[in-house]
């Protein structure tokens, strides 16, 4: 018997605590690397949104064919081709999370980051709501009343803002909406081989993004050694945190992946404003206060859930 094996014989609950505690640190680091995204896209200019957008999608690719040569792991794509619905699944899942990164990216650069910050809070809001519209979810009393604080923030960011927030709105929805799809054809993948799929169907459009930006004079890569290495390296960048919350959401349950969600909206706020020196408006606060105590209700709603199944379990585990 090995040594881990007897540990675990042994106490059994400190290995399921370590298990847990080691899930957290990953989702941790997922969603700080995620929070910490302005500062790397802000340090890509003079590139454009497209052309940041393109490299990133080709060099994820080209990383996850490295990773998928190196594993000999190519069994799973007859899955996608052999079921027309999971590749087409796949397909509208990469369009979309395409049009989230382009978004964000032209968020950060245009000085707009707390507005990508807003549309990050708004997210788990409007995914409750896509869980009514689309899959028919039955919510309880306090999500209403989280959707209803949320629809109540959109308008009042729209009328008092003087102008629709089509940023943060678009953010919302395109990766709420990606979600959706993920968690309908997306879990019978592991995260490489959904990260090489979608972006196997972004590459073309994105070697057509470069095509058009370089003879244009627009394009940036080669314009020094640093930034060169920081537009190389985005495949990377793309494809940690996104193995990090994986291997995450494997181990912990899903009411502390959503709280920690929180924090990545929270960091590009702080970014946007003490490091990069945006502008938030009172208005815009305002609106920010709204959305956050839609927040506060939707955690606490899901905090008495989870404590509510954990005494059921407790008290009858047959029942659980």
């Amino acid at each position: 018997m090995s040594p881990g094996a007897g540990a675990a014989d042994g106490n059994p609950g400190a290995t399921a605590a370590d298990h847990v505690r080691r899930g957290t640190a990953y989702g941790l680091l997922a969603y700080g690397i995620w929070g910490l995204f302005p500062l790397y896209f802000h340090a890509l200019k003079p590139a454009g949104a497209w052309e940041i957008l393109a490299h990133r999608i080709v060099w994820t690719m080209l990383l996850c064919l490295v990773v998928l040569a190196v594993r000999r792991d190519w069994a799973w794509a007859r899955q996608v081709l052999r079921h027309r619905s999971l590749a087409l699944g796949l397909t509208a899942a990469a369009l979309l999370i395409a049009a989230n990164w382009v978004i964000y990216v032209l968020a950060v650069l245009e000085g707009r980051t707390y507005e990508a910050a807003l549309g990050y809070f708004l997210n788990p809001i409007l995914t409750v709501g896509l869980g009514v519209v689309v899959l028919g979810e039955r919510l309880r009393r306090l999500q209403w009343l989280a959707v209803g604080i949320g629809a109540l923030a959109a308008a009042y960011l729209a009328i008092a803002g003087g102008s629709f927030p089509w940023v943060a709105l678009s953010l919302a929805t395109s990766f709420g909406l990606y979600g959706l799809l993920k968690k309908r054809v997306g879990v019978s993948l592991e995260p490489w081989h959904s990260l090489f799929a979608e972006t196997a169907v972004l590459t073309p459009i994105a070697i057509v993004i470069l095509i058009v930006v370089a003879p244009s004079g627009e394009s940036t890569y080669g314009a020094g050694t640093g930034h060169t290495a920081l537009l190389t390296l985005s495949g990377v960048v793309t494809a940690i945190p996104l193995l990090l919350f994986a291997a995450a959401a494997q181990r912990v349950p899903l009411v502390t992946i959503g709280l920690i969600q929180f924090m990545t909206p929270v960091m590009q706020l702080l970014v946007g404003v003490w490091l990069l020196h945006e502008q938030v408006t009172p208005k815009l606060w305002v609106g920010f206060g709204i959305v956050w105590l839609a927040l506060v209700v939707l955690t606490t709603d899901s905090l008495r859930t989870a404590r509510r199944a954990r005494a059921i379990a407790a008290a009858d585990p047959w029942e659980a």
